[in-house]
C-alpha cells in the first residue's frame, strides 16, 4: 500500500489513555484509520493493499491529532523497525501537544 505524505496534513495518534502531550518515541501516522485501530491496543494488526485493517484490540480508545506544526526529519522520523509500508509509521522525537478528537 502506498501512502503519500502531506507536509501540512493531519498527524494522528491512537491510545487507550487520556493526555494533552504526546511523549517522545510515540508512534504517529497520517492514516487516521490506522491510529483508530491502534487506540484499541491490538496484539495483532494487519492491513491489505486496499487499506482494509483487521485487528484484535478490545480496549476503549481515544483518537488524537497533533496540535502543532511538525517537520519530518526534525520533529519526527520514520519508524526504524516498522513492518509496515513506507510513510505509514513515524516516531516523535520530542513532546508534542495533542488534541482529543473523539472516544472510540
Amino acid at each position: 500500500m502506498k501512502i503519500e505524505l502531506k507536509p501540512d496534513g493531519t498527524w494522528y495518534h491512537g491510545s487507550n489513555k487520556v493526555f494533552t502531550v504526546l511523549r517522545p518515541d510515540s508512534t504517529i501516522t497520517q492514516w487516521e484509520e490506522l491510529a483508530r485501530a491502534f487506540s484499541h491496543q491490538p496484539s495483532r494488526l494487519t492491513y491489505d493493499d486496499a487499506g482494509v485493517i483487521e485487528h484484535n484490540g478490545t480496549e476503549k480508545g481515544y483518537l488524537y491529532c497533533i496540535d502543532e506544526h511538525i517537520v519530518v526529519g526534525e520533529d519526527i522520523i520514520r519508524h526504524p523497525k516498522t513492518s509496515m509500508d513506507k510513510n505509514v509509521e513515524f516516531l516523535t522525537k520530542r513532546p508534542l501537544k495533542v488534541k482529543l478528537i473523539c472516544e472510540l
